[in-house]
C-alpha cells in the first residue's frame, strides 16, 4: 500500500512539474530570444545598462527619454497613461517605487521574460520593446512601454 502511495506520488509531482514553464535559461538563450523576436538584441542591453545606471545615480530624466508616451502604468490597482517625460519625473516615485528600481538595478539578463509584446524586466515590472521608426522597419529604438508595479 504504501509503495502504490509513494508511487502515485510521485507520478502526480512529475505531471505537475511537466506542466510548468520551464524558466531557466542562459544569458545566450535569452540574447537570442530578444534576437530572434524583436531584432537588435545589444540595443535592448544598451538600454536596461543605462536605465541601470540611472536607478545608481538617482537619475528619473534618463527613464522619460527611453520611454515611449504614453506611458501604461498600474500604480496601487489605478491604470492610466503618463502622457509625457515630465509627468514621468513628476510622479517617477510614485511609478518606478524603490522595489521596481531594485529590481531594474538587480536584474540577471538569464531571469528576464522574452515574449512577442517585448521584454519583462523585474518579473514583469517594467516592459520594454523595440519599436519600428520608419515603415520598412529598418530603424528602430528600444524604450518602455509599461511599468507595473
Amino acid at each position: 500500500m504504501i509503495t502504490r502511495l509513494a508511487a502515485s506520488a510521485l507520478a502526480i509531482l512529475a505531471l505537475a512539474s511537466t506542466s510548468m514553464p520551464a524558466t531557466a535559461q542562459s544569458e545566450e538563450e535569452v540574447y537570442d530570444s530578444i534576437e530572434s523576436i524583436h531584432g537588435n538584441a545589444d540595443g535592448f542591453f544598451e538600454v536596461l545598462s543605462l536605465l541601470q545606471d540611472a536607478v545608481m545615480f538617482g537619475d528619473p530624466v534618463t527613464f522619460g527619454q527611453y520611454a515611449f508616451f504614453p506611458l501604461a502604468v498600474n500604480v496601487g490597482g489605478e491604470s492610466y497613461e503618463v502622457l509625457q517625460p515630465d509627468d514621468l519625473t513628476a510622479d517617477f516615485d510614485n511609478i518606478f517605487t524603490p522595489e521596481v528600481q531594485q529590481a531594474v538595478l538587480e536584474q540577471d539578463p538569464a531571469d528576464l521574460v522574452v515574449t512577442s509584446e517585448g521584454v519583462g524586466v523585474g518579473n514583469g515590472a517594467v516592459w520594454i520593446t523595440n519599436v519600428c521608426l520608419d515603415d520598412a522597419c529598418e530603424e528602430t529604438q528600444w524604450g518602455i512601454i509599461s511599468v507595473y508595479p
